[in-house]
């Protein structure tokens, strides 16, 4: 009897970590970018070249290094706190937000570039739900 539970138990474990691997799989498939862990320290990021995400990234980036004016203002240049902990964990105030204007969105809508006070720059196209290392220079 003590045999067969410890063979469902394993069972159950080795078919629980199947899913999570597959589910990392799908979640990477269909959003183009891997799932983020579930430690406490910031993710893996990957890097984009900038020509690759939509173009309103690349005007937001021109105006970020021109100093403006943005759409946004009171927004564009504001602090990101990095409260998700999926960018790399710096000071307060270390992170400043700009809109990555959506077309056909009533508002600001969800995609933004994050700046570093280094020469860090990051996209998410999400709403702070996952983001990607941007090279400018690409």
């Amino acid at each position: 009897m003590k045999q067969s539970t410890s063979r469902r138990r394993i069972t159950a474990a080795l078919a629980g970590l199947i899913v999570l691997v597959l589910g990392g799989w799908l979640v990477k498939d269909l959003t183009g970018h891997p799932a983020a862990p579930a430690s406490a320290g910031a993710p893996a990021i990957h890097m984009v070249a900038l020509s690759s995400l939509p173009r309103e990234a690349t005007t937001t980036w021109r105006l970020i290094e021109a100093g403006g004016p943005f759409p946004y203002p009171r927004e564009d240049g504001s602090v990101f706190d990095n409260r998700e902990k999926l960018l790399p964990l710096k000071q307060a105030g270390y992170y400043h937000e700009y809109t990555v204007p959506t077309p056909g969105s009533a508002d600001r809508g969800p995609r933004r570039l994050i700046t570093g006070d280094g020469t860090e720059l990051y996209y998410t196209g999400d709403h702070y739900q996952m983001f990607a290392a941007v090279d400018p220079t690409k």
